[in-house]
């Protein structure tokens, strides 16, 4: 017998037997089988409607998401496209009561067109069903085809166990003629784990059901909002692709004058979206789970023992594990930890400041002091400053031993960003090592070092006994080396030094292993310090055991720095292939583990700018020197500022500007010692310009006696005496570095051209060809140029002689045409640094057809900064500056 789907009459007229009314005599009502229409601005969604079709092989699906999840509309809009019987039941808090449950779910079978035969009878108790009855249900629909489709919406109202158990005993016993949708907030209370393990179970939850990037993308374009990619995602992060927050924030947007700002800076706790997580989920919670979920608000992530530290209770645990159950926007995170949703937090935060005023400082703190016993470091500083206990903040900071942080570029921009928030009335030793840490990251000598004293003074008297003190010793001891090093103070650095390795065995183990990067950051400076001071084998030996640090990513910047230190060691003792490989090793370590490149890491480039110089590749030496002045190296380390001295000094004197040589090559350093070698090099390029300007007498006394006795410079001032015509004094000096095994091929090359001028000069032209014959040998597997350039016009007539040319041609003078005429003098071979990777080859070919950024990336579905971070990795390893440019090296490569 087929049921009536139109209810009428009253209860008074009406009678139980004729199934039009509950087992209270009241009328069904209608609304309650009626599948939900959709809204015109509805997203279909095809993955997940798939999804549910697939579930139709299996007895039980379920969709299980947080309140406006888009859990109902999903199930309407995919039952629109059944060609089998559906029944909709939208179940109420009053249907918990068995005989209630069943009476409507009879009748919603019977309103959706599924007959019942005449044995299967209505529940007349609202508070009990019987065995025999439910029997009598699943008998009628075993064997049903199609099976009719039951949808049980909000079945999270279903409270009473008995209810799930009696639905499961029917679907159990239906066999295949039944399928059952459940539409939930929470877990039902059924055997769940036995249709899981039986791979009967069809599943859509919370994670399945948040929109993506591309989805939440088309919804607003049905609310006629058209936003960049870039700031959908941002909206999809801040929502979890929340359907409802993306649907009220479109809603909101379009009454916008500007949608697109609307949705990047709206704030959540004063907008429809607070009003629906108000009514949806804080209200429906008892008084003091509201409680707990105010004071939680205030945690990123939280456990049940940091919530029970917030609300002075013991029950976070079962009423988190709850909360989650139930889809109230509380998500788990895996080992006990949970978090809230981002917009559901933020409007929690507002409602906390309104009910509880002045208590957030207080929760800040106690979270803090609790996270600093069981938490990372992270949290306790960010809970410590949003509590303004800076003493306590930085104390924690001091105690980890993550001082150095400040230094790596991992963290340094958070780190500073946190701290600018600290006002002067902290004054305790670990705030004022966090001041010092700060303002000499900045390169703020003078107020890092007063900084640095106070902290070093308080750690003496009885103020410092708070925290670790032997933590905040080995920091300070840190900071000195570093102030050591940007005040040329090499004295101070080894002493500095020394103090740290008598505190390092105070200092509890594990901490040291945690913060690699300490260790490492220290040996930089003093290294640093010893080479400025011309300490070369005791620096080589530091910056050695800094690059050669283990901790990876934690000691990416200090490993850089070393490795550029070692470069310009290489460089100065006349290895500029060596010093290449280690510069090009130096820029590329943040590549290995796809970090920005730093705003410094500038001894890299200005090695690489020097040695191409010596290439005579004069191009790339500016656009090195151009690309480390972008990267802000207006710096006070001394070290650095030589380095650039060196490089840009013989820039100008390679294009003959021997004013701007002479500008550069003293550069105004205000150190306590000065450097041996930055003197030295300093001397011979003025000598090289008084050279150069007829002064030959000037020039020649200028490098009689210089401070620096390493074999390059003795090389220099060896060709200068001998442009002065002081032939004797050149040879006695090559002659006492003859046994000096650390010449490297560039001082070997100057050398021997020295020499091969004084035998030309006294007549020997077949021991000056002999001699040019080797330098050019060994010179062009370095690809030097420069020192042939710089010999002078004698060696001409060597170089295109028949007994040279041969050494001579395709790299330094012109190749035989084949036809034997003369050819034009080729470009100094371009050099690639390092092999492109595949998506650099990708943007390099888009390049050569002409395509913008914007198109390069929308053809490569990449964003336009990462296309930009392509370009500038593919223009360094060219060694280019412009598009133009790198498509034509890549030809010239035979890249494309």
């Amino acid at each position: 017998m087929v049921v009536s789907a139109v209810i009428t009459g009253d209860r008074n007229t009406v009678g139980p037997a004729t199934g039009r009314v509950d087992p209270l005599g009241d009328p069904f009502l209608r609304t309650r089988f009626a599948i939900p229409s959709r809204p015109a601005t509805f997203l279909p969604r095809g993955r997940l409607t798939r999804h549910l079709a697939e579930g139709l092989r299996t007895p039980l699906t379920m969709v299980n998401g947080s309140a406006g999840a888009g859990k109902t509309l999903l199930v309407a809009d995919w039952t629109a496209s059944l060609d089998r019987p559906v029944t909709w039941l939208t179940v109420e808090a009053e249907a918990q009561r068995p005989g209630m449950f069943w009476a409507y779910f009879l009748q919603a079978l019977s309103a959706s067109g599924t007959p019942l035969s005449d044995r299967v009878r209505r529940p007349a108790d609202p508070g009990r069903v019987s065995r025999t009855m439910l029997s009598e249900i699943a008998e009628d629909l075993v064997g049903r085809d199609p099976a009719p489709v039951v949808v049980l919406d909000e079945f999270d109202r279903v409270s009473a166990s008995e209810v799930a158990e009696q639905l499961e005993f029917v679907l159990q016993h239906a066999g295949s003629g039944l399928r059952l949708v459940l539409v939930t907030r929470n877990e039902p209370m059924f055997s769940l784990h036995r249709y899981r393990a039986a791979g009967t179970l069809t599943e859509i939850r919370d994670a399945e059901l948040a929109m993506t990037p591309e989805e939440a993308a088309a919804l607003l374009e049905l609310h006629g909002l058209s936003l960049p990619a870039d700031a959908v995602r941002a909206l999809v992060d801040r929502t979890r692709g929340w359907a409802a927050g993306l649907r009220l924030c479109a809603l909101a947007a379009q009454q916008s004058p500007e949608p697109e700002m609307y949705l990047k800076e709206f704030e959540a706790d004063h907008s429809a979206v607070a009003d629906f997580l108000l009514a949806e989920v804080l209200r429906r919670q008892p008084p003091a789970t509201q409680d707990l979920l105010l004071r939680a608000s205030v945690l990123d992530r939280f456990c049940p023992d940091l919530v029970d530290g917030l609300t002075h209770r013991t029950d976070a645990g079962p009423i988190l594990a709850e909360l989650h159950r139930d889809n109230a926007f509380v998500e788990q995170l895996g080992q006990g930890w949970y978090r809230l949703h981002p917009l559901f937090g933020e409007i929690l935060q507002t409602h906390l400041r309104v009910r509880h005023p002045g208590l957030e400082p207080d929760l800040h703190r106690s979270a803090a002091q609790w996270l600093r016993r069981r938490g990372t470091l992270p949290e306790v500083l960010a809970h410590g400053a949003a509590a303004a206990d800076w003493d306590f903040t930085a104390a924690a900071l001091v105690d980890d031993l993550a001082i150095g942080q400040f230094f790596t570029g991992l963290r340094s921009a958070e780190l500073n960003e946190l701290f600018s928030r600290m006002g002067p009335e902290a004054t305790g030793p670990a705030t004022e090592l966090v001041r010092a840490a700060r303002d000499l990251a900045h390169s703020d000598l003078d107020q890092g070092v007063a900084h640095l004293q106070h902290a070093e003074a308080r750690l003496a008297g009885e103020e410092g006994e708070e925290g670790d003190p032997a933590a905040a010793r080995l920091s300070c001891a840190f900071l000195e080396t570093l102030a050591a090093r940007l005040t040329g103070s090499p004295a101070r650095a080894e002493q500095a030094a020394e103090t740290a390795d008598g505190v390092r065995p105070e200092v509890p183990a594990h901490l040291l292993a945690k913060h690699p990067e300490l260790s490492a950051l220290l040996l930089t400076h003093l290294g640093s310090a010893r080479l400025w001071a011309g300490h070369y084998e005791d620096a080589r030996a530091a910056l050695s055991e800094a690059a050669d640090c283990p901790g990876g990513v934690l000691t990416v910047g200090p490993r850089e720095e070393s490795l550029g230190h070692l470069a310009l060691l290489d460089y100065l003792d006349g290895w500029p292939g060596r010093a290449e490989h280690k510069a090009l090793a130096a820029l590329t370590e943040r590549e290995r583990f796809s970090l920005p490149q730093p705003s410094g890491c500038g001894i890299a480039r200005l090695v690489l700018a020097a040695v191409a110089v010596d290439r005579h590749e004069l191009g790339r030496a500016q656009a090195l020197l151009d690309e480390a002045g972008e990267q802000g190296l207006d710096t006070q380390d001394p070290v650095e500022a030589a380095g650039r001295a060196i490089a840009t000094a013989r820039l100008h004197l390679a294009r003959g500007d021997a004013c701007a040589a002479m500008e550069s090559a003293a550069p105004a350093l205000s150190t306590a010692v000065a450097s041996p070698w930055a003197d030295s090099l300093g001397r011979l390029v003025t000598s090289t310009v008084q050279l150069a300007e007829g002064r030959s007498e000037t020039a020649a006394e200028g490098v009689r006696h210089l401070p620096d006795g390493r074999p390059a410079w003795a090389v220099e001032a060896a060709r200068i005496q001998l442009a002065a015509g002081r032939a004797d004094e050149a040879i006695d000096l090559l002659d006492s570095l003859a046994a000096d095994s650390r010449s490297g091929p560039a001082v070997t090359v100057r050398a021997a051209l020295v020499r091969a001028r004084a035998a030309h000069g006294a007549g020997d032209s077949e021991t000056a060809r002999r001699l040019v014959a080797q330098a050019l040998v060994l010179a062009r597997s370095e690809r030097l140029r420069r020192p042939f350039l710089d010999a002078g016009r004698w060696i001409r007539p060597l170089l295109v002689g028949a007994p040279l040319r041969p050494l001579a041609a395709g790299w330094l003078l012109p190749a035989p045409a084949p036809g034997g005429g003369p050819v034009a003098a080729p470009r100094p071979a371009p050099l690639v640094v390092e092999e492109l990777s595949e998506r650099e080859h990708d943007v390099l070919r888009r390049l050569a057809q002409m395509m913008s950024t914007q198109e390069i990336a929308a053809d490569l579905y990449l964003s336009v900064n990462t296309v930009k971070t392509h370009l500038k990795s593919l223009y360094r390893k060219l060694g280019v500056n412009r598009r133009s440019e790198a498509v034509r090296r890549a030809r010239e490569l035979r890249l494309l």
